[in-house]
């Protein structure tokens, strides 16, 4: 009896750790084609509550604290930026220690360099290359893993030329994490990863003044997304310039 009662506990939270995965991505998806943010935080606040976490659903959190990360630091809002960068730490941590999918930790440990460096931007002449490291060991560990070649797009993205950046080093970068992306379906339903990615690279198009290209990859995400705000209402007006 006490066996079956501990296998019914063991269950219920297992389904229950499914459910709120699955409810936790469609609504983060939709958060983000509608720039709805605060959408976005009540999904990352109502997880972290959760005491018993499986290593997966963690890691799910991680990915959308990330995002949240990013939109912050790029909002000017540090404070919040600094919050949630610490939870993320601390989850991060806890999955490493688990050693729960380390090519995906690394590439996730690459990106936070950078949003250290985008909270305190002294340091960057001092951890800079760990972001570096971090993802090509992300790309060691596996090389389907695309958030690493994400991460080195970034850095060649963001990285002043003068200290040899290169937007068009980053497009490459960027165009192989496509094509991991886009080789593995299941990456692809309601997956704000993969819009996000497209959006970059749409916006990286934009920035070497080719247009065309831009375009050509605003038509590709608004077929998947026809309401994706950051594309519709402002992305692809950039593009009808020429």
């Amino acid at each position: 009896m006490e066996r079956t009662k501990n296998l019914l506990i063991v269950l219920i939270i297992l389904f229950r750790t499914i459910s709120l995965d699955g409810q936790s991505r469609v609504t983060i998806y939709q958060a983000y084609t509608d720039n709805d943010m605060d959408k976005w935080k009540a999904v990352i606040d109502s997880l972290e509550d959760i005491e018993e976490k499986s290593n997966a659903l963690r890691l799910e959190l991680v990915n959308y604290q990330y995002g949240y990360i990013g939109w912050c630091i790029g909002t000017k809002n540090k404070d919040r930026a600094k919050h949630y960068y610490d939870l993320a730490q601390n989850n991060l941590e806890t999955l490493e220690n688990e050693q729960f999918n380390l090519a995906e930790i690394y590439a996730y440990k690459s990106a936070f360099v950078g949003f250290e460096i985008g909270l305190s931007p002294y340091k960057a002449p001092f951890i800079g290359l760990q972001s570096i490291e971090f993802a090509n060991k992300a790309i060691a560990a596996d090389s389907d893993q695309y958030l690493g070649y994400v991460q080195l797009g970034n850095i060649e993205f963001y990285r002043p030329a003068i200290f040899g950046g290169s937007k068009t080093k980053a497009i490459e970068y960027y165009q192989k994490a496509l094509k991991k992306m886009e080789a593995n379906p299941a990456l692809l339903t309601e997956n704000w990863n993969y819009l996000n990615l497209l959006a970059i690279l749409i916006n990286a198009y934009i920035e070497i003044d080719n247009f065309s290209k831009a375009r050509d990859y605003c038509i590709k995400t608004l077929k998947i997304a026809p309401d994706f705000a950051w594309v519709k209402n402002e992305l692809y007006p950039l593009t009808l310039k020429d």
